[in-house]
């Protein structure tokens, strides 16, 4: 009996050491992929990364060598990401507390979670595709406002989903004990819950903010790309996930250089929203009841 007990206990160290092992194994490639990344995007672009390229806009002959910079694109980016995060915003809440609160249990309420998981799996060119079929037919042009409804698309469902798993953590007893002083759905949706998930709203919309700027094939048709600076919403505009497409297919070397630079300031960019949500959704939690 004793040696049976034996054999398992020592099975059982074996598969806790094996996955300890496929942890760390997990662990260095996530962690070694990222150095990588980071350390191409530094060496072969901090060097043609200077003032002039985030200042100005590109002149004549930027992408054969000459001076100029990418601030269209670095705008550009930002206006189209900035969009679309507050137009998913303004649909993503919505669902997420109607789920939650209204929908609760319900096959609805599931179906609505499947089609937004799915969404979240379609290719960003789908929607790039889908957003140029639509323009279109509504006799649209390449334009900031097509890019920043094609990234909303792209956006909606990750926000949604991010925001819904939040609200599903809220304690049952803070809302029924909001119920039982006659506050009306409503009234707990907009006051009890928001207040609570406010930390996860926050890492759901710069969580969609992140992907949004850094996205390139859902802006390729929708957006189109101009050399000029962002000045309505019916004019093409640039990114800097296409300055990076663009210079890299020219054939001279300094312009190569300059398209790990706007890598550089892209990465820069969303390492800093990512640092940014946790550093402001850890300082939201403080009121959070657990």
């Amino acid at each position: 009996m004793n040696n049976v007990k034996s054999k398992r206990l020592a099975r059982r160290h074996i598969e806790e050491g094996f996955f300890k092992a496929l942890m760390l194994l997990s662990f260095v490639v996530v962690a070694g992929s990222l150095a990588t990344i980071l350390f191409t995007v530094i060496v072969k672009g901090l060097p043609a990364l200077n003032w002039q390229m985030i200042s100005q806009t590109p002149k004549g002959g930027y992408y054969l060598g000459k001076e100029g910079g990418i601030l269209n694109a670095i705008v550009g980016s930002l206006d189209l990401a900035g969009g679309a995060t507050i137009i998913a915003l303004l649909l993503g809440l919505p669902i997420a507390l109607y789920l939650e609160i209204y929908g609760r249990g319900s096959r609805w309420a599931n179906f609505v979670r499947l089609a937004l998981d799915v969404l979240w799996g379609i290719p960003s060119i789908v929607y790039g595709a889908f957003g140029f079929t639509l323009m279109l037919a509504l006799g649209m042009r390449a334009s900031l406002l097509g890019g920043i409804l094609a990234l909303a698309l792209l956006e909606l469902p990750i926000m949604t989903r991010a925001i819904d798993e939040v609200v599903k953590m809220i304690p049952v007893e803070l809302k029924e004990a909001s119920f039982a002083m006659g506050t009306t759905r409503l009234e707990v949706a907009t006051t009890v819950v928001v207040r609570q998930v406010l930390p996860g709203i926050v890492t759901g919309v710069l969580l969609a903010f992140g992907r949004g700027i850094g996205d390139a094939a859902s802006v390729l048709f929708t957006a189109g790309y101009t050399d000029r600076m962002p000045g309505s919403l019916l004019r093409p505009v640039a990114s800097l996930p296409l300055a990076v497409f663009f210079q890299l297919g020219t054939p001279y070397p300094e312009v190569q250089q300059r398209a790990y630079a706007s890598a550089l300031i892209l990465t820069v960019i969303v390492l800093a929203v990512s640092l940014g949500s946790r550093w402001l959704a850890g300082r939201l939690a403080r009121n959070v009841v657990k």
